[in-house]
Order: structure tokens, then sequence, then C-alpha cells
């Protein structure tokens, strides 16, 4: 499970890097990658797994592995340097810009969509949700804890805001990733409105 967790973070750390490298719609798109490789492999993703598992102590397992896996990208986009770490920079600058609140918020957002477009892959063994889903969480702006650490660590500027930041963002997927199993649990339905 670790070297799958591990693995898991190297696609989406892969997708990160491709979004950066091209940005815009083009590159959200190219970020799709690495989720739909995560979900074909079936490799074990936090964001894949924090709306379905009760077990914290495995799910934290996971995303110590996803966060290795994204290290090493992001360690990558630092040392590659030039435009790429340039754009990390100013993906971290950003999302720091948003403070505690707004940046929970849209990692509620991002959980949400990825839950989702997992579920639906699940349900359907499409890749299309993934391939929706993906570019959907970023043109909204939403953030995504695992890709973020790429962001983090290839940017190469550390600031105490980073305490802050990333905690909160990693609990706001959680709460996003569980929106859907609390609303279908609750039996809330479009249909019984």
């Amino acid at each position: 499970m670790n070297r799958q967790s591990l693995f898991a973070g190297i696609l989406i750390g892969l997708g990160a890097c491709g979004y950066l490298a091209l940005g815009g719609l083009p590159g959200a798109v190219i970020f799709a990658f690495g989720l739909i490789g995560v979900v074909l492999s079936g490799m074990p993703l936090y964001t894949g797994r924090a709306g379905i598992m009760n077990d914290i102590p495995a799910l934290a397992g996971i995303w110590f592995f996803n966060v290795l896996g994204c290290i090493l990208l992001g360690l990558l986009v630092l040392a590659l340097g030039g435009e790429l770490a340039q754009r990390a920079q100013t993906a971290v600058a950003a999302r720091l810009a948003q403070g505690p609140w707004r940046s929970f918020l849209r990692a509620v957002g991002c959980g949400l969509i990825i839950d989702i477009a997992v579920w639906l892959y699940r349900t359907t063994k499409s890749v299309l949700p993934v391939l929706f889903g993906v570019p959907l969480f970023i043109v909204c702006g939403f953030y995504h804890s695992i890709a973020d650490v790429v962001y983090l660590v290839g940017a190469g500027k550390w600031s105490n805001d980073i305490l802050w930041y990333y905690p909160v963002i990693v609990i706001g997927n959680y709460v996003g990733c569980n929106i859907r199993r609390i609303v279908l649990e609750l039996g809330v339905h479009p249909d019984n409105n």
C-alpha cells in the first residue's frame, strides 16, 4: 500500500507539472493524466479515498506517501528552475494571499469535485468524470492538497504562512470529499425535493 500511495503521489505530481508547464485550460486538461492514472490503476490517493474510508490512521498513511511522491516532483521542478519554478512561485503566492478561510473553502470545492469524479468512475468505469472533473476544480481555482505539494516545494521559497495554509487545505479536502457521503447517507436526494 505504501509504494502504491507513493506512486499515486508521483502520478498527481506529474499532472501538476503538466499544469505548471502549460497553464490555463490546456494545462488543466493535461493535469487529468495524474488522476486518470490513479483511478485506472486503483492506486490509493488521499482525495480519492477520504470520502470512503473511516480508518483515519490508514488514510493518514495514504496522505503521507502521496505527499512524498509529490515532494519528489516538486524537487524536480525546483532543480529545473526557470519557468516551471517561477509558475510554482506565482501559484503559491496566489494561494497564500487567499487567507485561511478562502483557502479552506477552495479546498472543500476541490475535495467535493474529486470525490464525485472518482465515485462516478467507480460507478461507471468511465474516465470521463475524471477528465472533466480535474479541469473543473482547476478552472474554479480550487486547491488540491496533494498536488499543491509540488507547487510548495517547486517554488523553493518558504514562509511561515505555509504552516497555516497546508493543514487548512488538507482538512478542507477531507470535508469536501465527505459531502457526497453525508448527503447520500442522510437520504437527501434531488428526487426527494
